[in-house]
Parts: C-alpha cells; sequence; structure tokens
C-alpha cells in the first residue's frame, strides 16, 4: 500500500465508500437539455436578508421557467454562529413570498428529495469519502500548525507587506511527507486537513460568468482548509462537493463571493468535475447621504425580510419590485402585459446589471399600493386578515367582530377602474378604519374633534343641524351630493368652488367646508374613504348619533 493511502486510512479508518459508490447514489438528474439545477444556501446565523431574498428569487425563477429543480441546502458547518431555529425561519419566509422549493430543507427534520441530506452537518461521510480520495492523491494534506504559528506567520507577512494566507513557502506542512504526518497524527497532535493548491497569485485564470461574461482574476494559491478539526467542512470543499452531487448547474449568488471564485474552480477542476456556470449578482445598494452602500444588516431595518412581513407589505408588490432590479426590461414588459402573471416573464441573465441596483423604498411602497388597490374586496379582506392573524391581534379581533362589515369596509370606491388607493401594507388598514368601530370611536372623538380655523362654531353648528334635519336616505351618490349643495346653500356656504371663487364676500365658505365638517364628525379624520359610503355602512342611527354628539360638545 503506498503511503498516501495508509495516511488516508489513518485518519478516515471507517470510510470504505467510493467516490464511485456516492456517484451511483446520486447520479445524473434526468431533466430536459437547458433545464437549471439552482439552489438557495443560506447558513442558519440570523434573519434571511433582502438580498438573500433576491439571490433566491432569481434562482427559483431561472429553474422554473427552464423546466428544471431549485433546491434549498442548509450550510450549517459554522455551528458555533447558529442560532436555534433560524434555519426554518429562513424557509418558512422564503416560502410565503412564494419562493417555494421543488426539494431539499423544510426545516427541523423536514427533508424531501433524491439527493438528500440537505443538511451539511449530516452529510459529514459524504465529505469524508471524498477527502479520504484526496488524501490518497495527495491533493490534501494534514496541517499541524497551531494558532499562534499562524498569528505569526500573519505578522511576518505584514512586515514584508506581502499577501496573507497559507500559501507558497508559508504553507509549512505541506512539506511533510506522508509518514512524518502519520507520525504526528499518532502522536495525538491536533490537526486539520488542507487542500493542496497547485496556483500561483500572478497568474490569471479566464472564467465566463453568465452575467459578467468573461472576466480574469488571480489563480488561488491558497492551501484552504477543507477539514476543520471537529471533522466538519469548511464552506468552500462543501460548496464543491454538495454541488457535484446535488448535480447544481447553475450557482447564482452575490458578488460579494467573487473572490472565492478562483478558489472553487481550483477544486472542481482537482477533482474533473463538470464546473457549475457562476452567476454574480450585483449587491443591493441604499443612498446614504448622498453615497451608495451595501444595505446593511446593522443599519437598515428593511434589510430584513421580516420587516416588510411583519409591516404586511403585500408579497406581491415586494416580488414586483425585485423583479424590477433583477431584469432591467421587466418594468417594460409589465406595461405591455400589466394583467399577466409573472410567471410568464423570462428572466435573463443578459438583461441583469453589472452595478449594484439601487434599494428603492419609495418605489416598492408605490407598486405595493398598486397591488392592494387593485385587489377584489373578497382578496383584500383574507389576505389583511391572514396577516393580522399572525401580526396584529387587535386588527384580527375586530375584523372577526363582523368579518361581513369588515369586508364592506374595504370595499369602498374598489373593484373599479380607478380604485381608491388607501393602504399601501396591511398595517396601515387599522389605524384608517377605527373610526368605523363605536368604541374606538368614543375613545377618540374628544381629542380628534378639531375643526378648520376659519370656521366659527355657530356655523358649524348650523351645518349639523341642518344636515341632520334633512338626512338623506337611500339616495344615489349624485342625488346625495345634490343635498348636500342644498345643506350648504341654507347655511349661507356657496353651492360649488368656483362660485365661491367669483364672489367670496358673499359666503361663509362652499360645499367643500361642509363636507370637510360632516367628514370630522362622522370619522374623526379630514381625509377619509368616500363620506357618501362611509354613512352609508355606518347607517342613519349611528352616523346621527356622531352628529348629536359632536352638536352638544359645541353648546
Amino acid at each position: 500500500m503506498n503511503k498516501f493511502k495508509e495516511l488516508a486510512n489513518l485518519i478516515f479508518p471507517d470510510i470504505t465508500e467510493t467516490i464511485d459508490d456516492l456517484e451511483k447514489r446520486y447520479p445524473e438528474r434526468n431533466l430536459e437539455e437547458g433545464a437549471m439545477v439552482t439552489r438557495f444556501a443560506p447558513s442558519p446565523t440570523g434573519f434571511l436578508h433582502t438580498g438573500s431574498l433576491f439571490a433566491a428569487t432569481i434562482s427559483h425563477k431561472l429553474a422554473n421557467q427552464s423546466g428544471g429543480v431549485f433546491y434549498i441546502r442548509l450550510e450549517d458547518t459554522d455551528q458555533k454562529r447558529e442560532i436555534a431555529g433560524s434555519g426554518k425561519s429562513l424557509v418558512d419566509q422564503l416560502i410565503k413570498f412564494g419562493v417555494t422549493p421543488s426539494e431539499g430543507y423544510f426545516g427541523d427534520d423536514e427533508q424531501r428529495g433524491a439527493y438528500a441530506p440537505y443538511v451539511q452537518s449530516e452529510r459529514a461521510n459524504i465529505y469524508k469519502v471524498i477527502i479520504k480520495h484526496m488524501i490518497e492523491n495527495d491533493m490534501v494534506y494534514p496541517c499541524f500548525c497551531s494558532a499562534e504559528s499562524l498569528t505569526k506567520m500573519r505578522e511576518e507577512q505584514s512586515a514584508r507587506k506581502e499577501n496573507f494566507g497559507y500559501y507558497g513557502k508559508y504553507a509549512k506542512c505541506s512539506t511533510l511527507t506522508p509518514e512524518e504526518g502519520m507520525e504526528r497524527i499518532k502522536n495525538g497532535e491536533p490537526y486539520v486537513l488542507r487542500f493542496r493548491s497547485k496556483g500561483h497569485y500572478e497568474n490569471k485564470i479566464v472564467v465566463t460568468d453568465a452575467i459578467r461574461g468573461v472576466i480574469e482574476i488571480a489563480q488561488n494559491d491558497q492551501h484552504i482548509v477543507v477539514l476543520k478539526s471537529d471533522g466538519l467542512p469548511t464552506y468552500h470543499f462543501a460548496h464543491l462537493v454538495d454541488d457535484h452531487f446535488m448535480r447544481t448547474t447553475h450557482v447564482t449568488r452575490g458578488e460579494e463571493w467573487l473572490p472565492s471564485l478562483p478558489v472553487h474552480i481550483e477544486l472542481f477542476e482537482a477533482m474533473n468535475w463538470k464546473k457549475p456556470t457562476y452567476a454574480h449578482l450585483p449587491v443591493i445598494m441604499k443612498l446614504d447621504n448622498g453615497n451608495r452602500r451595501k444595505l446593511s444588516k446593522r443599519k437598515d431595518m428593511e434589510a430584513a425580510v421580516s420587516y416588510f412581513l411583519e409591516l404586511g407589505y403585500p408579497k406581491d408588490g415586494f416580488m414586483e419590485y425585485l423583479y424590477t432590479i433583477a431584469n432591467s426590461n421587466f418594468e417594460a414588459w409589465r406595461d405591455e402585459n400589466p394583467k399577466a402573471s409573472r410567471d410568464e416573464f423570462k428572466m435573463s441573465f443578459d438583461k441583469m446589471s453589472l452595478d449594484g441596483a439601487l434599494f428603492d423604498l419609495a418605489k416598492i411602497q408605490n407598486l405595493c399600493k398598486e397591488k392592494l388597490g387593485h385587489m377584489s374586496t373578497k382578496e383584500i379582506t383574507e389576505a389583511s386578515s391572514t396577516w393580522a392573524k399572525e401580526y396584529d391581534e387587535e386588527l384580527y379581533a375586530l375584523i372577526n367582530r363582523d368579518p361581513k362589515y369588515y369586508s364592506e369596509i374595504l370595499s369602498i370606491e374598489r373593484e373599479k377602474e380607478n380604485p381608491r388607493k388607501d393602504y399601501e401594507k396591511f398595517s396601515d388598514i387599522k389605524p384608517l378604519i377605527l373610526f368605523f368601530f363605536d368604541d374606538h370611536y368614543k375613545q377618540m372623538v374628544d381629542s380628534a374633534l378639531v375643526y378648520p380655523e376659519h370656521l366659527n362654531k355657530e356655523d358649524i353648528k348650523l351645518v349639523l343641524e341642518t344636515y341632520k334635519e334633512s338626512f338623506p336616505e337611500g339616495l344615489s351618490e349624485e342625488d346625495w351630493f345634490s343635498v348636500m349643495k342644498e345643506v350648504a346653500v341654507k347655511c349661507g356656504f356657496a353651492a360649488t368652488p368656483k362660485e365661491f371663487k367669483k364672489n367670496k364676500e358673499a359666503f361663509k365658505g362652499h360645499v367643500g367646508d361642509v363636507a370637510a365638517v360632516l367628514r370630522l364628525v362622522v370619522t374623526l379624520r379630514a381625509q377619509s374613504p368616500n363620506l357618501y359610503f362611509v354613512m352609508n355602512i355606518l347607517g342613519k342611527e349611528r352616523t346621527i348619533a356622531r352628529i348629536d354628539y359632536a352638536i352638544s360638545k359645541l353648546a
């Protein structure tokens, strides 16, 4: 037996499977030509970042439109940073936005698919099969360098103004013979396993990126750790093995991973495995005092997807925005296909920007307002109720008092060519409709009844009493507004703003002032949904009760 095999057997005595065994267990996928196999591979170390949702959305879309597979792989090898439950939370939030995997990790103990396990910590033996093969072929070796010696190495590199890392003459353990390695292992010295790089940083490699085209980048020369002392692989090595045996065809990830590309290329080439196509996406940026910077976990609330879920931004509107920054031709397509499903849009790498996409919260808000405005009464009632059940107990309780009443409130000026657009997110609904509920109205009324300064108490009281006396019922909106004009004239106001403008001295104001007084008394707001519909929903008895209370406060 050659010495490299002896070394491999010493390190992995229980590993008897071979690469051929793994190739049979995880065969090439039976997919049509051109079908993409993409993945989202989060670490369970925190919340779902908006940038991660952006990348996952693109991977999901490309796989689905090509008849391929989108899967989720949990990369939990950095267990010191793991936050309990965050893996499942990441997946749950993805699925809420419609980014549903075909297979993979679904949370906790749930994994689906023939290429399982999809959790890296459960794939330890798979990694060891590959590493054992690499040791046998002098591609991986044990490194016994202590933390102190590595610190000293970095200090020396800094003093000499050389590149940092374990490479070339600094890769001291790379010169150990297999016999020396075995002796030190038998002596109980702690070690990690490193990949033996054959590259040099002065050399260049040429890679074709699906978004950036042909790029030239320095060759890898780092002898990276592939297996840590805790028996788990590093990200770089696990990525090699998992993407090969899960048969990933396209890796879409943020441009911050570009410096790692030479490492991944060298690993694939060392194993003589087919490389996936890499596509490095632009990082989502934000304007901060006129300067562009990355959307930050620490500085920006909107960096967390949970921010949009908790506030109730409609997921469809948010996804619409992500498509606009994913492909430059999406907005033109949407203008031509206003009612089409996004599933009909063909996303492509060549329409992706090379520059950082600028995060535009105002645009998100506008898109979401449009989405909510064009929902049917049934759709917005159900969607807001589902949101409230999870995020707003008080609103959910109001809905359940009388679901039909709640639905009537949301139906005001909806399902028409130019619907009213009151809300940009579900959390906007409650504060705008509380006045419809008498108990909340009574709590707010005394502080909210602040009339326009240009109207005196006597005129306000006269308007309220006159409207009450001629309270119109069962009229069309047009006839109701005619009554409003009659009330205005009886109280000394002009029937139209135009008439008032012509002769201001002759009138106390115009019909708009009359409507403003009634709107304030009935809704406690200067702006509200159409007053005609509000009064119809409240009914005569409740509306008059509010008018009577306002009159009593003017006495």
